[in-house]
C-alpha cells in the first residue's frame, strides 16, 4: 500500500496532505521544524492496520501555503484548517495525534471543537491550563539570563536569515540536540545575544540509529526550498494564542486522551512546569493512558518508532470507533 499526496483547499489556503489507507481517519499534526513527513512511519503502520492515516503539512510548512500576515498562524486559524480537512474527507470526527506545536494545536482543537474529536493521542507536550500572563512575560525574563530560542525567534527576519542560510546544518543540529543523544537544556548555559547555531551542538554524520540519510534529505529539501519563516511565525503567534483563548482559561480537556512521552524529552524537563504529569491528570478528565518511553527524547516517533506505533494502535483499538 502506497501513500498518496494531494492539495486540499481549506480555510482560505491550499494544504498539502499525505494519506494512506482506508478506515477511520487519524490526523497527524507535526511541530517545528518538521513537515507531515515526520509521521511517515506512523502513517504506514496505521494504514496497514486498517485506518485512514492523514499527515498534512500544517500552514507555513512544506508544500502548504504560508500566508503573509501573522494573524494567519494562530491556533484558531489552524484549527479551522483541520476542521475543513475533516469536511473534505466527509468525516464528522477523527482521532488527532500531535507533537510539539502539533500537540498544542490538538489540545486547543479539543477545547474549541470537541464534537469533531473522537480522541487525541499526544506525544511529549502535556496539557496545562492557560497561564495568568502572556507567554512572553515568562520567556523574556528567562532570556535575560541565558539564550532561549523562544525569545530569539520573536524578531522578524533575524532567525529567518540565520537558519535559511544553513538549513541542513541547522536541521541536523536541532534534531540531534532534541533527541535522547544530547541534553537540550545545555543550550541554556549560553549567554543571551547569540544565534541558534551558536548554541546548538555539532551533529554526527548520517545515518543515525533512528534517522536515515534519505529521511533527513526529504525533510531538509523542503526547508531548503521554503526557509523557516512559516514555522517561526507559529512562535510569533504564541502571545496571540493566549489572547484568543481567554474563554477557555478554566476549561478542562474532556475528550478521550492518550499521552506518551520520552524519558529524556526536553519539553517535559524544561518547558512544562514542575510536575507536568500531575497537571495533566488534574486537567484532563478522560485520560486513558500515560506511557513513558525509556531512553527517548523529543522526536520520539522516530527514536522509538515501534513503541509509538504500538501505543497508537493499542489506543485506537480501545476506542469504539
Amino acid at each position: 500500500m502506497e501513500s498518496t499526496q494531494r492539495m486540499v483547499a481549506v480555510n482560505g489556503i491550499r494544504m498539502h496532505v499525505t494519506e494512506q489507507g482506508d478506515g477511520y481517519p487519524v490526523v497527524f499534526c507535526h511541530g517545528f521544524p518538521h513537515t507531515g513527513f515526520m509521521w511517515h512511519r506512523q502513517v504506514a503502520a496505521l494504514a496497514a492496520a486498517g485506518y485512514h492515516a492523514i499527515a498534512p503539512d500544517l500552514r507555513g510548512y512544506g508544500r502548504t501555503e504560508s500566508p503573509a500576515d501573522l494573524e494567519s498562524f494562530t491556533n484558531e486559524a489552524v484549527v479551522g484548517d483541520l476542521l475543513a480537512l475533516l469536511d473534505d474527507i466527509g468525516a464528522q470526527r477523527a482521532v488527532f495525534v500531535g507533537l510539539d506545536f502539533g500537540a498544542q494545536l490538538v489540545w486547543e482543537l479539543s477545547l474549541r471543537a470537541p464534537d469533531r474529536v473522537a480522541a487525541i493521542a499526544v506525544l511529549n507536550n502535556p496539557f496545562s491550563p492557560r497561564p495568568p500572563k502572556a507567554p512572553s512575560h515568562f520567556w523574556t525574563r528567562a532570556a535575560e539570563r541565558h539564550f532561549l530560542h523562544l525569545s530569539y525567534f520573536q524578531q522578524p527576519g533575524v532567525a529567518d536569515a540565520e537558519l535559511a542560510a544553513r538549513p541542513r546544518e541547522f536541521l541536523a543540529r536541532v534534531y540531534y540536540s532534541l533527541s535522547a543523544d544530547y541534553h537540550y537544556l545545555d543550550t541554556w548555559k549560553n549567554p543571551p545575544g547569540l544565534g541558534y547555531l551558536d548554541v546548538l551542538p555539532d551533529a554526527p554524520a548520517f545515518p543515525w540509529p533512528w534517522l536515515s540519510e534519505a529521511e533527513f534529505d526529504t525533510l531538509a529539501t523542503e526547508f531548503e526550498r521554503t526557509g523557516f519563516t512559516g514555522g517561526l511565525n507559529w512562535y510569533r503567534s504564541l502571545d496571540r494564542n493566549w489572547e484568543l483563548t481567554a474563554d477557555y482559561a478554566d476549561a478542562e480537556i474532556t475528550v478521550p486522551t492518550f499521552f506518551l512521552y520520552g524519558e529524556k524529552d526536553p519539553d517535559m524537563e524544561g518547558f512544562s512546569g514542575r510536575d507536568p504529569l500531575a497537571t495533566l491528570r488534574a486537567n484532563v478528565t478522560d485520560l486513558r493512558a500515560v506511557v513513558e518511553v525509556p531512553a527517548a527524547g523529543h522526536l520520539v516517533q522516530l527514536e522509538a518508532t515501534d513503541a509509538v506505533n504500538d501505543f497508537l494502535l493499542t489506543s485506537l483499538k480501545s476506542l469504539e470507533l
